[in-house]
């Protein structure tokens, strides 16, 4: 009970925010994204108030455990990999012709229409493809 209500909460504010900072403006990302035409930079104050908060998380949250049970995320590897370049080059090219991305795209579920929800699925046969595409390209490395 207690889990659900915490990540209820944690959604709602998750989502606010997003329609607060404009994330779910397709026209608003798209500017941020268009460096050499009409560019708009607030996104960058909204990229910044997202990583400094969780530099904060990972120190104050190492060696605790949540309240709710489970584990708090492990930080996530600095190795620069083919996967994860292939993988920000798909996502940042589907962030630009889309202008929204996954935490985006559920919020403005209520809004967006039927172009939201197409998006929507589209996200999810995209997030379910990955896994076996990326298992079959390594398979594809590793065999050169």
């Amino acid at each position: 009970m207690m889990r659900g209500l915490f990540a209820f909460v944690a959604g709602s504010l998750f989502g606010t925010g997003l329609l607060i900072s404009g994330m779910t403006n397709t026209r608003k990302v798209q500017g941020w994204l268009d460096i050499f035409g009409n560019w708009d930079p607030t996104l960058a104050f909204v990229m910044a108030g997202a990583i400094i908060p969780m530099l904060l998380a990972w120190r104050l949250t190492r060696g605790r455990t949540p309240l709710v049970g489970g584990q708090f995320p492990a930080k996530p590897s600095m190795e620069i990999d083919r996967r994860l370049v292939v993988g920000s080059v798909l996502f940042g090219m589907g962030w630009a012709l889309a202008g929204l991305c996954p935490g985006p795209a559920m919020a403005s579920l209520s809004y967006g229409g039927i172009n939201g929800v197409l998006f929507l699925i589209a996200m999810i046969a995209g997030m379910l493809a990955a896994p076996p595409l990326g298992r079959q390209l390594d398979r594809l490395a590793n065999a050169s």
